[in-house]
């Protein structure tokens, strides 16, 4: 009895990205899935949890088209105005992995600079994108 399970996720779960289509719907599944499994395992003391991590620099992302874009984008407009590292994404698992987490299970985690919070881009950002309208 007792341990945890982790997987990854994405903010295209949960919001409309460009290009990302039939994964979002596969990743809300996937965040669906968490919930009743932490439901399903949790009198065995088993932990599910899943990490929602911003967009990395990679190997894999490297072969999204225009994914430096997607980098710009983000550095630019979450709270912290930076990228999140593989590191921080694995510091998140540990802590998830770990008895410091012994009270969270069913949850999506954001390692994402806080960008899953905001909802639109900086004023000065949509003045811009409306001024090159003009």
């Amino acid at each position: 009895n007792g341990g945890s399970m982790i997987t990854l996720t994405y903010a295209g779960s949960v919001r409309v990205m460009p290009n990302y289509n039939v994964m979002g719907v596969a990743k809300a599944g996937l965040e669906a899935s968490v919930r009743y499994l932490a439901n399903d395992y949790g009198p065995q003391g088993i932990r599910v949890n899943a990490i929602s991590a911003g967009p990395v620099r990679t190997l894999a992302g490297a072969g999204i088209s225009d994914a430096r874009y997607m980098f710009s984008y983000q550095q630019r407009n979450a709270p912290l105005r930076r990228n999140v590292t593989l590191e921080e994404i694995g510091g998140s698992a540990l802590y998830l992995l770990s008895n410091l987490s012994g009270g969270v299970t069913g949850e999506i985690h954001y390692v994402d600079s806080g960008y899953h919070i905001v909802s639109m881009p900086t004023l000065d950002e949509l003045k811009r994108t409306d001024a090159s309208r003009d």
